[in-house]
């Protein structure tokens, strides 16, 4: 049956575009069933869309509204983790208390694992350097000097950038002595220093089960995570 013919002008197109196989014969549509303006001087067909060159962006460009901005968070997150030798001759104060036992924390100040983790945990929360950068060992005032110091400065630090405490939780790990009868009073002090309700401050103990220098009673270890909320 032959095609209709048109008074419009006929374009040549690939039959390619409307059926998968490519054949040699072009098919033959109305310009005018496309919507395509044609004028007598030339006729371009391109199957890209425009762009506007003002509105192009490259891959690697960023738009100039765009810029780093410092962000004040709802809330921060810190870990702390400390580790200490236990030898004879030396007292094993915990969270600022004394707990009576044959050997303590070998260290270069009094060796407070609990509190010495939980400054970590500050200052990891807060994004600032950790306990040995800004009370370095090498430094001879910080020699046998009480843990309670270095609380109060990351209490500081904290109050300072404008955050309080949302909650504490610390695990003491050790093989000796048993912790539980001094849970309490070690959790009340550590609240005291922090300046935080005790409902906040949550403390455990696990022993190592007898495994390595932890279980043998040779080294002593805590972990902190603590929550730091915006004022």
């Amino acid at each position: 049956m032959a095609m209709a013919t048109s008074s419009s002008t006929q374009l040549p197109l690939s039959s390619s575009l409307f059926h998968p196989q490519i054949t040699k014969t072009p098919l033959l549509l109305p310009v005018t069933k496309l919507g395509l303006r044609i004028t007598k001087k030339s006729l371009s067909l391109s199957c890209r869309p425009s762009i506007s060159a003002t509105s192009a962006v490259g891959v690697n460009d960023e738009p100039a509204t765009s810029k780093k901005s410092t962000k004040t968070l709802p809330f921060r997150v810190g870990h702390g983790f400390d580790l200490h030798r236990l030898e004879p001759g030396y007292p094993l104060i915990i969270g600022g208390i004394d707990i009576p036992h044959d050997r303590g924390c070998e260290a270069h100040s009094d060796g407070d694992v609990l509190l010495h983790c939980v400054v970590d945990a500050i200052l990891g929360a807060l994004g600032l350097p950790d306990i040995g950068q800004i009370f370095p060992d090498s430094d001879p005032k910080w020699k046998g000097a009480a843990s309670s110091v270095f609380i109060k400065e990351a209490v500081r630090l904290m109050d300072e950038a404008g955050y309080e405490i949302g909650n504490l939780d610390a695990t003491l790990i050790l093989q000796r002595p048993k912790i539980s009868p001094h849970k309490e009073t070690i959790r009340t002090n550590l609240s005291k220093l922090l300046g935080a309700d005790p409902s906040v401050v949550n403390l455990k103990a696990k022993t190592h089960e007898k495994v390595d220098s932890l279980g043998e009673n040779r080294s002593i270890a805590a972990h902190t995570v603590i929550l730091l909320m915006k004022k």
